[in-house]
């Protein structure tokens, strides 16, 4: 991994839209509209996808803003904030957020994913749904969110494509 320090994208402030295939240019679209997984995605286009976690705690509802609507209320919610590599490049900030009463059973696994992809458990599990997939183009930076299920138990997941990655 790159020793330069990798800066945050802008998550916070962003806004959100429904994906609409006509809006998007074609490479863009096929990229943001990827119903697969985005880490093996990546994997086509290096020879090895690494995960470099920034944090992984328990947060409480009010520090999540923008995010806290697109999930049911609950006490604490457990968030993973990572730098996906391609090779040794950064091409993905993506950041997830797992309400607590979604870590029953074998969900309980989400929080022990350390540097493993999140898509490598995600696709990886038969009972996965996707709600929507949304877009956002800030900073020049593409980003895209949706709302996965796992057993019918909802998280959030954002991606922001940095400057280096495929996509552009």
């Amino acid at each position: 991994m790159t020793n330069e320090t990798l800066l945050i994208p802008n998550w916070k402030t962003r806004d959100w839209y429904s994906a609409q295939n006509n809006s998007l240019s074609k490479p863009v679209a096929d990229w943001l509209l990827e119903e697969d997984s985005m880490t093996r995605r990546c994997e086509r286009y290096c020879h090895k996808v690494t995960v470099q976690p920034l944090f992984e705690g328990y947060v409480s509802a009010t520090s999540l803003g923008k995010e806290q609507p697109e999930l049911p209320v609950d006490k604490r919610y457990w968030v993973r904030e990572v730098f996906l590599f391609g090779d040794t490049i950064p091409w993905i900030w993506a950041r997830t957020v797992v309400p607590e009463k979604t870590l029953s059973g074998p969900e309980q696994q989400l929080i022990k994913l350390g540097d493993t992809p999140l898509g490598r458990y995600l696709f990886s599990q038969a009972a996965l749904e996707r709600d929507y997939i949304q877009v956002s183009l800030q900073d020049s930076l593409w980003g895209r969110r949706s709302r996965l299920r796992l057993s019918g138990k909802p998280l959030l997941l954002t991606e922001i494509f940095l400057p280096s990655s495929p996509l552009y």
